[in-house]
């Protein structure tokens, strides 16, 4: 594969990298591994200054590292700034939180289990970390931040359009303290991933991608016996119950939707909305979508950023055409989309009918499909009818009620009166096809420790 630096915006070519060759491949698993013999037994305080510098170097070079964002896959200037701070939270989190995390946690003893039994969290060893493009940073620091404080080492294979990114954190936890081999960055080509799992030194690996990379890699940790967690792909349902406040509802849709150029596996990709309210809805989902403009990213007054590159672009219109080629209706929604760029006009899907097959796909772009729904039962059964259950979202004016139907829903988050949202102190993951694993919190570091029974028994007994 190659790994190259092509700016969404301008078409160009600005740099590209050679892939890693299997030594180089190997060289970096012998260093991870002789890095963990010694970070595995350094205390959660030197861990935490780690974190915390490298939160600290984050934040005040914010500039720097949001710019590279912006020119690698187009994010808004903005949301890339948020996506840096962001990154810096969860290193912060950890440094303040790890030691607690993974803290011995005493068994009560019964008549059967004699002794002061306890639990013990023990790091496992070398790592592999598989991450996407649409949130470089982000996708490192929530894998990197917890197995790190919890005494593990980490190699990264990021996606082929953000080397340089990749590269830049890299330099980031060097910089911040961590020790050489901790964290490397490789520039490995997919047949490499196998290669790499099989080595007995390489204990798991967690990816964050598609469905079919995926699929493939957890054949591959599988067949090597290797732990791993999948954070894959989502079409979060938008349920608009008839009490919602529509003004406020509007806003969060379009939000929603087109917030990182619609490139987020959480975002609101089903526009369920109940009958009553549903041509409201509409007509002021398809106002605010127009009010979007597509155009730099690096302008502020921009609030559509390109999609991450002209594969996206073709892809994701293949896309609308079989939709609309199966019975669903496209709208194309606002002022034409600058030619230069890897844009897409935002189109919204309508009449999306049950043997539709686009009714199950995920659109990675500015590309919505709204529901009718007969009443509220009927919205929850449209919500579940999805092969993915990654998060979504309720819309009431009575939040108590909000919750109970977001109990109904089957997804890995649920979110009442706001889109699916990513934070540093909220857990993340899904159900089904949207993969299995959870990542930040205590539930994120503990994926990848051994959970060890210790067992103190010292009493008299006769044999």
């Amino acid at each position: 594969m190659t790994y190259a630096t092509t700016n969404p915006y301008t078409g160009e070519v600005l740099k590209t990298f050679p892939d890693a060759t299997d030594a180089e491949v190997k060289l970096a698993i012998e260093k991870a591994h002789t890095a963990f013999l010694s970070w595995k037994g350094t205390s959660f305080t030197e861990r935490a200054k780690v974190m915390q510098s490298a939160a600290d170097i984050l934040r005040k070079e914010i500039e720097a590292y949001a710019k590279l964002l912006t020119i690698e896959m187009g994010k808004l200037l903005s949301e890339a700034k948020a996506e840096v701070a962001l990154s810096a939270e969860i290193f912060e989190y950890y440094a303040r939180n790890a030691e607690t995390l993974l803290a011995p946690q005493k068994l009560p003893v019964t008549r059967a289990a004699e002794g002061e039994a306890m639990i013990v969290h023990d790091p496992l060893g070398v790592l592999l970390a598989i991450e996407p493009w649409n949130f470089p940073y982000y996708q490192i620091a929530r894998i990197i931040a917890p197995q790190l404080s919890a005494g593990n080492t980490m190699l990264l294979k990021h996606a082929s359009n953000v080397p340089q990114s990749a590269a830049a954190f890299e330099k980031l936890m060097q910089k911040a303290g961590l020790p050489d081999g901790a964290f490397k960055n490789l520039y490995a080509a997919h047949s490499q991933v196998e290669l790499i799992l099989n080595d007995p030194r390489v204990h798991g690996v967690a990816l964050t991608g598609s469905e079919d990379a995926g699929a493939i890699v957890a054949a591959q940790a599988g067949k090597a016996l290797k732990k791993s967690t999948m954070e894959l792909g989502g079409a979060d349902a938008f349920v608009v119950l008839a009490d919602a406040d529509l003004e406020k509802t509007v806003k969060w849709a379009v939000f929603g939707r087109h917030w990182n150029g619609g490139q987020v596996c959480v975002s609101s990709k089903r526009m369920i909305i109940v009958d009553e309210v549903y041509d409201q809805f509409l007509e002021r989902y398809t106002a605010g979508v127009a009010g979007l403009r597509a155009g730099d990213p690096f302008d502020p007054e921009t609030t559509l950023a390109p999609l991450s590159s002209q594969g996206a672009v073709e892809d994701i219109k293949d896309k609308i055409r079989q939709a609309v080629a199966h019975g669903a209706k496209a709208t194309e929604v606002g002022p034409k989309v600058p030619n230069r760029g890897a844009f897409v006009q935002p189109t919204i899907l309508t009449d999306v009918a049950e043997n539709n097959p686009a009714r199950y796909w995920e659109f990675f772009g500015p590309v919505s499909m709204l529901f009718r729904a007969r009443d509220e039962n009927d919205a929850v059964r449209i919500a579940n009818d999805s092969p993915f259950g990654l998060g979504g979202s309720v819309f009431t004016s009575n939040p108590k009620h909000g919750a109970e139907v977001a109990r109904k829903i089957s997804t890995g988050m649920v979110f009442v009166n706001h889109p699916t949202m990513v934070k540093a102190d909220l857990p993340f993951g899904g159900v089904r096809r949207s993969g299995y694993g959870r990542e930040l919190l205590g539930l994120g570091i503990k994926e990848f420790v051994n959970h060890k029974l210790i067992d103190v028994v010292d009493i008299d007994a006769e044999f």
